[in-house]
């Protein structure tokens, strides 16, 4: 006889991943199908999108692809439309996709990718937001993760977009947990820091084993699966009393001083 009352379980529930076809947004995605989840992933590039998409229709999950370029904000209500008639529902939206334009502020593409990068990392989250809204009303256990950054919690110097970018996700995250609290939708966030993925793959191991054994407690960087697995954590329907959190996972990244 069980003695607790609350859910760990997100089996059925259908759970929208954006940048669902690589890195953490792969490793999201197959978590939540391991856990029992539907997952609908939207991803820009098609070749990898079905690819995750196979892998866990093969391993007997339920998946389906949506192909988009997030930057264009007005293609993103119709996507979501289709994913709620097709899965009949949206319970947890995982806003993952993300770009990294390194860029100094004189450069003279600086303009291009500050707009390219608050399209994809802000203005894309919010939209999303926005048209998954009237279904995540309708779901039990409504959920919101932003995956922002540690640098939102820091900085790099040519990150100056980046940086304004996930800042702005840990507010709005702080923001809506505050405005749609009264509907009892959690909205929360992940702060990763050195993740393994396809943004650091072109830094040298041997930089990122410096780098870790300077800055980070663990002294070493993560692999995506560790990130996901405090996402499915905001997402569980037992977790319905945290929300307005910018939670790291970065290894003591940001605690540690010296």
């Amino acid at each position: 006889m069980a003695l607790s009352k609350l859910s760990r379980s997100v089996k059925g529930k259908v759970v929208v991943i954006t940048g669902g076809a690589s890195g953490m947004g792969r490793a999201t995605a197959h978590l939540f199908s391991d856990e029992g989840a539907q997952v609908a992933l939207i991803d820009l590039n098609k070749v990898p999108l079905d690819k995750v998409v196979g892998e866990i229709n093969d391993s007997g999950g339920v998946a389906k692809g949506w192909q988009l370029d997030l930057s264009i904000a007005e293609d993103i209500e119709p996507v979501i439309k289709d994913i709620a008639a097709s899965f009949g529902g949206i319970d947890i939206l995982v806003n993952n996709a993300g770009i990294s334009i390194p860029t100094a502020i004189d450069a003279p593409d600086f303009v291009t990718s500050w707009n390219k990068t608050l399209a994809v990392l802000l203005t894309a989250h919010t939209y999303t937001i926005r048209a998954a809204l009237p279904y995540l009303r309708k779901a039990e256990h409504p959920r919101i993760v932003n995956v922002a950054s540690t640098e939102a919690l820091g900085a790099t110097k040519f990150g100056s977009p980046y940086t304004a970018a996930k800042s702005g996700v840990v507010g709005l995250t702080r923001s809506l947990a505050v405005e749609l609290g009264v509907e009892a939708i959690t909205v929360n966030c992940v702060c990763p820091g050195p993740i393994n993925t396809a943004m650091t793959n072109e830094i040298p191991e041997e930089h990122k084993a410096i780098f870790a054994r300077r800055r980070v407690a663990l002294r070493r960087y993560a692999e995506p699966e560790e990130v996901a697995h405090g996402i499915l954590s905001l997402s569980l329907p037992a977790s319905q009393y945290i929300t307005g959190v910018a939670l790291p996972i970065d290894g003591g990244l940001t605690i540690k001083n010296a």
